[in-house]
């Protein structure tokens, strides 16, 4: 449950900033917020060593960001995501040009400038540090609480109940046919991951087999949706996005980077 320290938190509040400023249209809010964030190294070590794998640390964020990069390709071309309209906040559209590299220009050497351009209006770095705090404040005080409260009751669901064990039972064909050992107790973890990231790894940490610890171990981090931290974010935010299309977003990644990490899992084992 500490997961509210990763780097997913920093960037949707940012991506919802430059969202509500027209620096990006709905659907491209929509999709960096629930596409391109990212879980930080150092938690990701902590995921792995709740499995006792460490020393599998490099290929298991190998495989993350192979999973993510699968995800990001493919994930944006189906609904929901598809389905987003390119309009910005106001619903106006962008200009067509926008996007226009400038003669003379590459296409760094454009972005360069217009870096620079955006760094020449900050008016103070006092100005900055102060909005720097304030955003942390937020994030601390108003995602904290959330996360404590979700991961807490969901977890509690997971050790207590049989919701999430009946909820997974449709992945243990798919898991099998993926060539997962202990595929009936990996089930069990595919759905816990959208109450939260870290219950996953908990779960897991009884099972025997190596692999299978390894396969929830990276899914739980791949996986990116989770009411406890980004979910709470995202709906929170002014992100065109609800908790249905989560959902939605969330079963996707599960099936999209599943065989990803299970390809790669059984290169290891």
């Amino acid at each position: 449950m500490a997961s509210w320290l990763g780097d997913g938190s920093v960037g949707i509040l940012l991506t919802s900033k430059q969202y509500e400023n027209k620096f990006y249209t709905m659907r491209e809010a929509a999709v960096i917020g629930t596409t391109f964030s990212a879980v930080s190294i150092t938690f990701s070590l902590v995921v792995i060593a709740q499995v006792e794998l460490e020393h599998l640390f490099l290929p298991f964020y190998g495989a993350i960001c192979l999973a993510g990069i699968v995800a990001a390709i493919i994930i944006p071309r189906l609904p929901p995501l598809r389905n987003k309209k390119d309009t910005f906040i106001d619903g106006t559209k962008p200009s067509e040009d926008a996007e226009v590299t400038p003669k003379g220009h590459t296409t760094f050497s454009w972005g360069l400038d217009l870096a620079l351009q955006r760094a020449g209006t900050v008016t103070s770095a006092k100005s900055v540090f102060g909005e720097g705090v304030k955003n942390a404040v937020d994030m601390v005080f108003g995602v904290l609480p959330v996360v404590m409260g979700l991961g807490t009751v969901a977890l509690v669901i997971a050790e207590y109940t049989s919701v999430f064990e009946i909820l997974g039972t449709p992945f243990i064909p798919y898991l099998e046919l993926l060539g997962v050992p202990e595929a009936v107790a990996a089930s069990k973890t595919m759905v816990v991951g959208f109450a939260d990231m870290f219950i996953p790894s908990i779960l897991a940490a009884s099972i025997d087999n190596e692999m299978t610890r390894f396969v929830i171990a990276a899914m739980s981090v791949t996986q990116l949706i989770y009411m406890s931290e980004v979910g709470a974010l995202l709906l929170g935010s002014r992100i065109p996005v609800n908790i249905v299309e989560l959902f939605v977003i969330f079963i996707l990644r599960t099936l999209i980077t599943l065989p990803v990490i299970a390809g790669v899992a059984h290169l290891i084992f």
